[in-house]
Parts: structure tokens; sequence; C-alpha cells
């Protein structure tokens, strides 16, 4: 049986992947990982044992682990059992290092009853800010490759993007005319709120090739989805071209929540995922809230539904940690903010604070009830969301004015520069790629609704409505009313010892099938370096 080096050397041809690669290097301040989403490495002749029975390695995609500079998770999944699941993973000059076992998870749908089995292999004990290359492979199956880039390991600059709400790309059933129209053969359409945006933006992203990418949760809308297990694979499908060579680290939206997939709906979103699991999280919860470290800035991804108002899943489980995220969050904040290492504190949540759309989502009272307060007393510098499917900014803010709303209160207003330090920047980046934007119904002059409370379920539906009320928005400083799709990107610039950190921030609206970019809007975060 040929080992496992032999395997790595018979699919990798390094004059090939170095012909089809892009050397490493920094562009505005930008590590980049080395390979285009588009080129792969040159592969032998190596056909699989039984490629008519063995499922295919689908859907791969990284993670970083507790440790983004030292680790990171390769996952890919099957529709079937696999055998020796495991990553091939090499070094930067394109020899064979070791072989990392993967452990398998799985859930079974509850709306098809199919199983989904989930790989997941732990990368440990790699070298900081060092390029690497793997093969991903179980018995039988042509492996896959990517690359990824370890994050630096102190002060260093580097780009990351951030977008949410994107849905897919691809068609998901036919066709149902009204009562009294006959259509013959009515086409395929969407049936998760895609569209063909969902491929421009991830094209997008790519062209900026950041070390890492932030998904503000509400992925692929599978709990709308006929064939929610298809609408997974297909999300996968469109995106491993990006996440197999960056990792793509998200945020739950409510449109993860699957009815009856696990006790609050997450279990689809729990098992393709392999997040740094947190003290106070159980069986139900693990991995719906964590934290990481990249240079100076620590990401905290949060879950709202546990304390947000509305019913926007496929059930409502609102205060399903039981206080345990809040308690954590609280920590890690205290923990992290007295840490001399960390300049800047980045928040990825699905759910607003801050809209000024009409006839969407709105903002949520309970994020500013539970988790602003703690925003504000840890100094928080960004605040990246998505569920309004739009672009927008707020000014720094800082307290909120005691009315029924607890409006949040900006700080200052100056539109292209930002003191972090005297409030925390909130930025609505919901363009993924969804059917249903939110642009054309903005307020003018800007107001917010805010979710204040719900009603009692609908007798039919079972949904509990949205009560809302309206409000000012002194706190809005930009917003795209003339484009729907599009997501941010940016470059952190350590500074230098005693003086300012920068956070160079560009909105890139995204224009056409190869990811065409236009940019909306550049701005600039600061704050004191810490050391």
């Amino acid at each position: 049986m040929i080992d496992d080096e032999e395997l790595f050397e018979s699919h990798f041809s390094r004059r090939g992947f170095l012909a089809s690669a892009t050397a490493v290097g920094v562009a505005g301040g930008s590590l980049l990982a080395t390979v285009p989403a588009q080129a792969a490495p040159v592969r032998q002749s190596a056909p699989a044992a039984d490629p008519i029975t063995t499922p295919l390695v689908g859907g791969l995609h990284l993670q970083f682990g507790v440790d983004a500079s030292a680790e990171v998770v390769v996952s890919w999944h099957s529709r079937q059992p696999v055998r020796r699941p495991r990553v091939l993973l090499g070094g930067p000059d394109g020899s064979f290092e070791r072989t990392v076992t993967a452990a398998t998870s799985n859930y079974t749908d509850a709306k098809s009853g199919q199983i989904v089995y989930v790989h997941h292999a732990r990368a440990g004990r790699l070298r900081p800010a060092t390029e690497y290359v793997y093969a991903a492979v179980h018995d039988g199956a042509e492996a896959e490759f990517g690359t990824f880039h370890t994050a630096p390991k102190g002060r260093a600059k580097f780009t990351f993007t951030s977008f949410g709400d994107q849905g897919t790309p691809t068609l998901g059933k036919r066709y149902v005319p009204p009562p009294g129209v006959t259509i013959p053969n009515p086409p395929f359409v969407n049936d998760n709120l895609g569209s063909p945006a969902a491929g421009d933006v991830t094209a997008g992203v790519e062209r900026v090739r950041p070390l890492f990418h932030l998904f503000n949760g509400d992925l692929c809308y599978a709990n709308l989805a006929d064939d929610r297990v298809r609408t997974w694979n297909d999300f996968w499908e469109n995106n491993t071209r990006s996440a197999r060579n960056r990792p793509w680290m998200p945020s739950a939206g409510n449109h993860e929540n699957e009815l009856g997939n696990g006790p609050i709906g997450y279990e689809a979103y729990q098992t393709y995922f392999a997040l740094p699991r947190q003290p106070g999280q159980t069986d139900v919860t693990r991995g719906l809230w964590y934290a990481f470290t990249v240079g100076s800035v620590r990401v905290i991804s949060l879950a709202n539904d546990d304390v947000c108002y509305q019913d926007g899943g496929n059930s409502y489980v609102r205060g399903y940690s039981q206080g345990a995220q809040k308690a954590w969050l609280e920590k890690e904040l205290k923990t992290t903010r007295a840490n001399r290492d960390i300049d800047w504190i980045v928040v990825c949540m699905h759910q607003v604070v801050v809209s000024s759309a009409d006839q969407a989502n709105g903002a949520d009272l309970g994020i500013r009830q539970e988790w602003v307060p703690l925003f504000d007393r840890y100094g928080v510098d960004l605040v990246v969301c998505g569920h309004e499917h739009h672009y927008e900014r707020s000014h720094p803010i800082r307290g909120q004015q005691p009315n029924q709303t607890l409006t949040p209160i900006p700080t200052a207003t100056r539109p292209d520069v930002v003191d972090t330090s005297k409030g925390t920047v909130h930025m609505v980046i919901g363009g993924g790629g969804t059917s249903v934007g939110s642009n054309g119904v903005l307020f003018n002059p800007p107001a917010c609704r805010v979710i204040t409370s719900v009603g009692a379920p609908d007798p039919t539906t079972g949904k509990r409505p949205p009560v809302y009320v309206q409000e000012p928005a002194p706190w809005s400083a930009a917003r795209n009313a003339a484009h729907p799709y599009g997501f941010a990107a940016f470059t952190v610039d350590p500074g230098r010892r005693g003086g300012q950190t920068t956070m160079q921030v560009t909105y890139y609206d995204v224009l056409g099938p190869n990811g065409d970019l236009s940019t909306f809007e550049t701005f600039t975060l600061h704050r004191p370096r810490r050391d």
C-alpha cells in the first residue's frame, strides 16, 4: 500500500504548483495566501481505488484553532462513512511533513433523514506566519489540495475581510405558479434566498486574498430550503474556492436555526464547523461563541439569538444559554482588555444594534440591553454584523439615551478618521448575496425601527410578531443605497511602540461574476497602542 508521503508526492508537483501560484508577499500591508482560488497544483494520474462508490472530498474548508498562529483545522464532508480521513501536511517548500488524523462527527437532518459526515483534522504545532500546503484525503478518494497561512505571533500587518447573508448561487426547487396558472416544465428557482451574487462576492473576496474571512451569520439559509443538506453542499461548493486557502470564521445567524437539528436547531452548523470550544458551553451550545487572536487583534464571535427578541429562526430560542454566553463574554472582554499585547477587540455577530432600513428586520433591543453596555465598559473597537441586507456603518458610539429603545449615543461625527478608544463602530455588512436586499428601503433622513418585544405566537405559523418602536438615527455615518452586494476589507497596521495603531477599512461593491470590485468608501480606525 502506498504510504502517505508517497501519496502526497505522487499528487503534488512542486514545479507545477509554483507555476500556478502567486509568490508570498505583502500588498497594502496584507499577508497573502499564495494560491489563487482558481489555481490548483498539478496532479499526477493516481485514480481513486473505487471512484464509483467512494465519497469525494467535499466542501474543503479551514478554521483557525485556539491559537491561530499555531493551529488550523482542515474540514470536509461526505454523505457516507469513510475510512482513514486525514490531512497530508506539507511545509513552505512543498515537502511532506506529517499526517494529521481527522476526527469524524455527523448529524442526521431531521427534515430528510439524510446523514452528513464531517471530518476535522486539527493541525497543531505549526509555525507562526508561515505558508503550508496540504492535501485532504480518505481511503479511495482523490486528494484535494489547498494552502493556508498561519497567523502572525505578536503585532504584524495583515488583512481580513467580512460579509454576512450569502445564500447560494444555485437553484433549489421548481417554480410553483399561482393558482389557475399552468406553466409547462416550470423552471427551477432558488428556495433559500440566494442569487448569482452569492458566487460573485466569494470571487471578490479572492481578489483581496485576506489572511482570514469573518462570516457574519446567515450562511446559506438552509432552514428555508426544501433540501437542507443539498443547500449546505451548494454553499460549500461555492465557497471552498476561498475557504480551502484561508480560514472562514463564522457567527451563527437566525437562519442557521434548522427545526429538529438538535435541541435548539444549530446542529448542522455545529457539525460543519470545528470552532474553539469555550468554558461554560455544553454539548448543546458548543461552538456557538468563541474567540481567537491574530496579531494584536482579538476576534470574538457571538450568537445573538440567545439575547434577541426577534423570532427569526425555525424555533424561538431566546435565552437558551441561561446567561452562560453573557458571563463568558464579560470575562473574555475583561481579560482581553487587560492584555497589553492586544490593541483591537473585534466582535463578529449576526443581528444588529443599528440599522436605518425600513421594512426589513430592524435593530434589536435585546442586544442593546444585554451586550452593548459590555461593549462600552471594555472598549470594543469594532462590531461587524449582517442580518440587514445592505451596507451601513455607525459613528463611534458609547452610552445610551434613557429612552424606550436605549438609542446609542455618537461620540464623534468625523466620517473619514475614527478614534475607537472613544466609541465602538458598528458595521452592517449584509450584502453577501441574498436575493432580498434592504438597500432600497432606507429611511431618509435616517431613522431606525427597534424590536422592543414580540407578541403572542400566530395561531397559524407559530411565529411571534415583532413589536417595533421607531427612533431617530444620530449614529448613522454612511450607508450604500445604490448597490446591494459587497464586503469590507480591514488592513491592520500595528504602528510603532508608544504611537497609534490603525485599521484601514474599505467597503467594496461587487459588480459581476468575476468578482469585479468598486470602492464605495474608505476610512481609518485608530487607537493608541497598548504596549
